[in-house]
């Protein structure tokens, strides 16, 4: 194990963190609210632990794949409690741990909340809120990487224990080049969306931060009521259209930029995301319309609040907890399967789904020609026994961990709706879940062990599960 890279690595991470605390602490002088201490208080801190880790002199820049996973664990976590402390020391969130949920559910774009009073907060904590978001939406270490040269293409390793996705491509020969253009994209995205919102008449900052969790799919708003207290359906509509593209692999931009229509248009994976978001759309439409007497506003709320939910934003325009029960199972659903890879969405992904059922379909002909030798193609490519193997793993991995990290929530002693919704909306990077945890509840109920178990579940969402668990596998640090 490369330990001094290991440090040096994560070193330059912090150092990138310092420079990306300077925006809400700016932001705090400009709004001069009480928060300006607070974090010129974590610039210091995060700063002198950056120049110590990049004082470790590395003689050995190679990362290989343990490396890269161990540098995507820790960074994470690292991140996660240096971004607590503006929250802490400022006095939003009086406990640590409350602290450190609130940050780690914003870098990981899960959006949960322990806050049940939004609007009062000093401005530059909630710059800093939302611009946690816009950080872990396309991940930290790609953010780094688009910047800051680390090992060559060694540091693709890096990069696929941080994409999420069952494969990551390089869309350019350098890994690097990668970096800066996926990032390139989501800059733009993000832009062009605020102009959209601005358009809209929402206030300036309020569309910077929006942006921010639209981009992210991460779904903290500055309102208490969500996108709901705007009472706008232009505005309804612009987020979730933005929502539902950045649920796309953002290799599809590429390709469009690139003219590769026919390419695009075969991607079997974009079909499948636009198809469930219609089929499910129209589905709860149909059911909610006597709630809300007519097709209109009830495809408006559905087709929101599903872009919201399979992308693993979790803003909110309607409480989808008082609609009839037949939508919030279409809902949980969603929640499971996610957007696609390659995109800024949680979830399992709707490329390892295809690939699972593909893979059941092939299984159950072979039980009927033991000696049929069937491949399993996506976009008309054989996909390696190895992918299709490592996402049969993730999928028991997701439904085990789900499990034991319900039973833990479950010591708190509320109902099953809640209890599983949350761990299912935490690892899923959602936000909002069911019963007390929907979109008019929240997550400050729960005991600190509750609290601490989401928070490992949330990062187990964002990264994957495996950098998580080999980085908590005492074998990995054994010397061979």
């Amino acid at each position: 194990m490369n330990y001094r890279m290991i440090i040096n690595t994560i070193g330059r991470v912090l150092a990138v963190e310092t420079v990306l605390l300077l925006l809400p602490f700016v932001t705090a002088i400009l709004y001069q609210d009480s928060s300006v201490s607070a974090f010129l208080i974590t610039i210091l801190i995060t700063a002198v632990a950056s120049i110590g880790a990049l004082l470790v002199k590395v003689r050995n820049r190679v990362i290989y794949a343990k490396e890269g996973f161990t540098i995507v664990a820790f960074a994470w976590i690292l991140v996660s409690i240096f971004g607590a402390i503006p929250f802490y020391i400022s006095g939003a969130i009086p406990s640590f741990i409350d602290s450190l949920f609130e940050t780690i559910s914003g870098f990981t774009t899960t959006g949960a909340s322990i806050l049940t009073e939004i609007e009062t907060l000093p401005k530059g904590i909630l710059f800093w809120r939302s611009f946690t978001h816009w950080i872990g939406g396309m991940g930290v270490l790609v953010f780094v990487m688009a910047i800051v040269p680390l090992a060559g293409d060694r540091s693709i390793h890096v990069m696929r224990a941080e994409v999420p996705g069952p494969t990551m491509e390089k869309l350019v020969p350098r890994i690097k080049g990668t970096a800066k253009l996926l990032y390139s994209i989501y800059i733009l995205l993000t832009v062009v969306e605020v102009i959209f919102l601005v358009a809209g008449k929402m206030p300036v900052f309020d569309s910077l931060v929006h942006a921010f969790g639209t981009a992210g799919t991460g779904g903290f708003s500055i309102m208490n009521a969500s996108i709901a207290a705007y009472g706008s359906p232009y505005l309804e509509y612009v987020i979730a259209i933005f929502m539902m593209l950045f649920g796309v692999n953002f290799t599809i931009f590429f390709l469009l930029l690139a003219r590769e229509f026919k390419l695009v248009i075969k991607n079997e994976e974009l079909f499948w995301y636009l198809s469930i978001i219609l089929i499910a759309t129209l589905a709860i439409t149909f059911s909610i319309m006597p709630q809300y007497g007519g097709f209109g506003e009830a495809f408006r709320l559905s087709f929101f609040q599903v872009s919201s939910i399979i992308t693993t934003t979790g803003y909110a325009t309607a409480d989808y907890c008082q609609w009839p029960m037949v939508t919030q199972m279409i809902l949980l659903l969603l929640m499971i399967v996610g957007a696609c890879a390659g995109s800024t969405g949680g979830g399992m992904k709707v490329s390892r789904l295809i690939i699972l059922l593909k893979k059941v379909r092939r299984d159950i002909h072979k039980l009927i020609h033991p000696r049929m030798v069937g491949a399993i193609k996506m976009d008309g490519k054989t996909l390696q026994q190895e992918t299709v193997d490592n996402v049969s793993l993730y999928f028991i991995s997701y439904m085990l961990l789900l499990f034991v990290l319900s039973l833990i929530v479950s010591l708190d002693g509320f109902d099953f709706t809640t209890t599983f919704s949350s761990v299912v909306a935490c690892m899923g990077n959602i936000g909002p879940g069911l019963g007390m945890v929907g979109p008019s509840g929240n997550f400050s109920g729960f005991s600190n062990l509750s609290k601490l178990t989401l928070s490992l579940a949330m990062l187990f969402g964002r990264l994957e599960i495996f950098p998580l668990l080999l980085a908590m596998s005492p074998s990995l640090y054994r010397k061979k």
